[in-house]
């Protein structure tokens, strides 16, 4: 098989639109941009934090620290800003950071001691009553 019968072949099994920068002319042809805008959030985390890596916690809560360090850099946050956030959504986004972090807490409390863990819960099913 020649090259470019091998290219065809390979090429043909990429699916439809997997490459739309070819057909949008502002859409970038790589992701390095992206990448490098990652790469200075997790270099500022780890100066801030003196951690030789990123903090676990970037990942987690990075669909919001994220967008929050780079809107920093481009914009300088004041407290008027601060204070026309509206509370309720910032409540509620942080319950569930709390909710996602208790389960990833509850996870690792069973991977360490599964015993106990399970005991508990059947000690907490046990004292559960159904509705009369």
């Amino acid at each position: 098989m020649s090259a470019a019968q091998h290219l065809l072949r390979v090429t043909r099994s990429y699916g439809e639109g997997l490459f739309q920068c070819y057909r949008i002319s502002e859409l970038p042809r790589t992701n390095n941009a992206l990448e490098q805008i990652f790469g200075r959030v997790r270099y500022h985390e780890r100066r801030a934090s003196g951690r030789k890596v990123a903090s676990p916690s970037l990942v987690t809560d990075g669909a919001v620290r994220v967008p929050a360090a780079l809107y920093a850099r481009i914009v300088p946050v004041t407290a008027q800003m601060l204070a026309a956030v509206p509370h309720e959504a910032w409540r509620a986004r942080r319950a569930e950071l709390e909710r996602q972090r208790r389960a990833r807490r509850q996870r690792c409390r069973f991977r360490r001691h599964p015993i106990d863990y399970l005991t508990n819960l059947e000690q907490a099913a046990g004292k559960l009553t159904l509705p009369s």
